[in-house]
């Protein structure tokens, strides 16, 4: 269970930009070693299901837009923007009690902001994580994507579990 927050107005804004830092810091630094450590498109095999493999994606999620001609990164970056502004409202909004949602989203917005750092830097955003099965890959991903998936579950879950009537905490 995540350390409990302060009762200040912005404590929990505060607690879940350390958090958010915490994850920007490491999908940044993941992103730079993946860049000197693998060949572009060249899979290196961890595991029978898992390769790390180097790709740029200009697009959304799944590549979604990627070949759209250029004019998706502002767009990309506008829309990262908005939802940096959203989350970070959201976050400030949470009470103490409220941690497990403001975990969820910290989560969120830190591996927004890795991603938007990508995505106004370079154009596009650094994937290495790539599992696979008998000849199906899942998309690749990284550290931010990781985060984000993660942040969503816990949204999720602290969902259902306040709609079954559970307690915050």
């Amino acid at each position: 269970m995540p350390a409990s927050p302060g009762a200040s107005p912005d404590a929990m804004l505060r607690w879940g930009g350390m958090i958010a830092l915490v994850v920007v810091l490491l999908d940044q630094a993941s992103k730079v070693w993946a860049e000197q450590a693998l060949a572009y498109g060249r899979p290196v095999e961890v595991f029978g299901w898992f390769n790390l493999t180097l790709v740029y994606n200009r697009g959304a999620a799944f590549s979604f837009l990627s070949d759209a001609g250029g004019w998706q990164r502002g767009f990309f970056i506008l829309v990262g923007l908005v939802a940096v502004a959203i989350l970070a409202g959201w976050l400030r909004r949470l009470t103490p009690g409220e941690r497990w949602q403001g975990l969820g989203l910290a989560l969120i917005l830190g591996g927004a902001v890795g991603n938007l750092i990508d995505r106004a830097r370079y154009g596009y955003v650094v994937d290495f994580i790539d599992w696979h099965y008998a000849g199906w890959h899942w998309p690749t991903f990284n550290v931010a994507d990781s985060a984000i998936t993660a942040g969503v579950v816990l949204l999720l879950l602290t969902l259902v579990r306040g709609s079954m009537g559970g307690v915050k905490s």
